[in-house]
């Protein structure tokens, strides 16, 4: 095993190395233990919310997996952030940034402590990128496991997801919901441990693992609390050392074209529009030159297939006991969707690994069509372009069925001042809602808007007001809904020099979202347009803000050389 220690031998290997040893004795290792391979177990863990508070339990049976191949397991907890919680508070400008917290914080613990090879554990939506954009960047054998959903909740016997109280506030502004049943509404949405029910961003990353290659086949879509996900999580650890054997590293898995089965995946699942930055951000760890052009490329060629929330009808939990994404990827390969040669952290290729796969002979039809005959002939995800976003911008088609949107500008610099002209009733049918200044430098953190746009759709303007943002938008957010803007309002976008009043057409056939002001007019803006005050200049927030590339980059940090 001696060339498996490669990497640890300079830590803990020779005469010399006896004090790094004694530490690891303190611990309860022995001389055989630290002969091995020694492998680090990041969890991303914490006590927060439902979506990680059983990932330690899933980390420590992961140790067993790895202990019973031959190697030596060393568990460590990686902080992160509960989006649904900090939704609609400063606390979200954290989320985002709290990605590359993740990914820094596993290449610190794992390069510090010389570990061999990596099991990743994730939950919370930006735990699996943050995870794989540590696992490109370190490139030592790696397999990650998304940690499931919880399941769904009971509202008067329909079956609800957290989706279904962010709007229900809305209603309740409205006096379309009694108190009493938004109350009973937040006391059963979420019933199990496990990340939020829909195909929001959580479900949607957990499910790109699979497509890229870079977790055990069906490993996704079981929920939290299932028996299966435990199995799962032995055999992760006893993949991991299979895959150090073998010399698999992530960017032997993570190549272009694994990037375009994932993006396939998101497009056939009508996945989050956070899909976009995230598989951005990973490429770019793994060397991969990826952009926006490829996920409309891809997108146009892709029919969406699958139903669930918000665009559809059902939870991970329903596609899970109908075949889980092994049963999406089945039928994008029948349909020659995918590069079926793509290699698979078990060395095998996706091909061979969905051939074996045995799948449940029951009904699926009404969550997962055929792409002969798809919900949607196009992808879910649109990538739209045009003068107000000439880097461009993405709306989840999917999850609206209107096309063309013009009506004037309702301008707001912050989530808060747009979210109380919501609540008051200020929005009317017709309206543009612009919500600026909140991009990866401007927010900074690049804020997801889902109190906005839940109270739009409670209020039942989803379908009739369109929303445009520099920040980004939630997997469960419905209705007219563009994100990412770019160049954000912080660098002087067009997007900071919106008026109210100003005309915004938006066109998703045509690919377009335009501010309907003359070239003339948008340079004058231009030269009176000065920069706001940083909103902080200490501490994380500032730091992020300083390094962080635009959106249409994926929003990674990009070092001063």
């Amino acid at each position: 095993m001696k060339d498996l220690k490669a990497r640890s031998n300079l830590v803990y290997g020779g005469i010399e190395k006896a004090p790094n040893r004694a530490f690891l004795k303190a611990v309860g290792l022995s001389d055989s233990d630290i002969s091995k391979p020694l492998v680090g177990v990041a969890t991303t863990w914490g006590e927060m919310g439902p979506c990680n508070i059983h990932t330690l339990a899933l980390g420590n049976v992961a140790k067993e997996g790895v202990r019973a191949a031959g190697g030596t397991p060393r568990l460590f907890a990686i902080p992160l952030v509960i989006d649904g919680i900090a939704m609609g508070s400063e606390g979200m400008k954290y989320s985002l940034v709290s990605r590359e917290v993740v990914a820094n914080s596993v290449e610190m613990v794992v390069n510090a402590h010389g570990y061999d090879g990596i099991v990743a554990i994730s939950g919370c939506d930006k735990t699996t990128p943050g995870l794989l954009m540590a696992l490109a960047r370190i490139n030592i054998p790696s397999v990650i496991m998304y940690s499931g959903t919880t399941l769904p909740g009971n509202f008067k016997g329909k079956p609800i997801t957290i989706q279904d109280v962010y709007e229900a506030v809305g209603a309740y502004s409205k006096g379309k919901l009694t108190a009493e049943d938004l109350r009973l509404m937040e006391d059963n949405a979420i019933p199990t441990a496990g990340t939020c029910g829909g195909l929001y961003t959580a479900n949607t990353m957990g499910m790109t693992t699979e497509a890229l290659g870079m977790a055990l086949l069906g490993s996704s879509a079981p929920p939290a609390v299932d028996g299966s996900r435990t199995n799962y999580a032995y055999e992760t650890g006893r993949a991991v050392m299979r895959a150090m054997e073998l010399g698999i590293k992530p960017r032997d898995v993570m190549t272009f074209e694994a990037f375009e089965n994932a993006i396939t995946l998101v497009q056939a699942s009508g996945g989050s529009t956070n899909a976009v930055l995230h598989l951005l951000a990973v490429a770019h760890e793994a060397g991969v030159k990826l952009t926006l052009d490829d996920f409309e490329r891809i997108g146009k060629k892709t029919p969406e297939i699958v139903s669930m929330k918000p665009g559809g009808e059902y939870t991970m939990y329903d596609l899970y006991k109908v075949g889980g994404v092994p049963l999406v990827l089945k039928k994008l390969a029948d349909a020659g969707l995918l590069h079926l040669d793509a290699l698979t952290v078990t060395g095998r290729t996706l091909g061979q690994e969905l051939a074996e796969y045995r799948l449940p002979n029951v009904p699926h039809d009404h969550i997962v069509k055929d792409p002969k005959n798809p919900r949607l002939p196009y992808g879910g995800i649109k990538i739209l372009k045009g003068t107000l976003a000439p880097e461009g911008a993405v709306i989840k088609v999917s999850a609206t069925s209107v096309r063309k949107h013009r009506g004037p500008a309702m301008v707001f610099d912050s989530e808060e001042e747009a979210f109380r002209a919501v609540m008051e009733g200020k929005i009317k049918e017709g309206d543009v809602v612009i919500i600026r200044y909140e991009g990866p430098k401007g927010g900074p953190g690049m804020r997801e808007m889902l109190a906005v746009t839940a109270a739009i759709s409670g209020q039942g303007l989803g379908e009739k007001v369109a929303l445009v943002t520099d920040g980004r938008f939630s997997g469960a957010t419905r209705g007219i809904s563009v994100g990412h803007v770019a160049p954000e309002a912080a660098v002087g976008g067009p997007i900071a020099l919106v008026q109210n009043g100003d005309v915004i057409n938006i066109d998703v056939d045509a690919g377009r979202i335009d501010v309907e002001l003359s070239e003339q007019e948008l340079k004058k803006r231009a030269e009176s347009w000065k920069p706001k005050p940083p909103r902080y200049t200490t501490g994380l927030l500032a730091q992020y803000a300083s390094l962080v590339s635009s959106s249409a980059e994926g929003a990674v940090l990009k070092p001063r050389l």
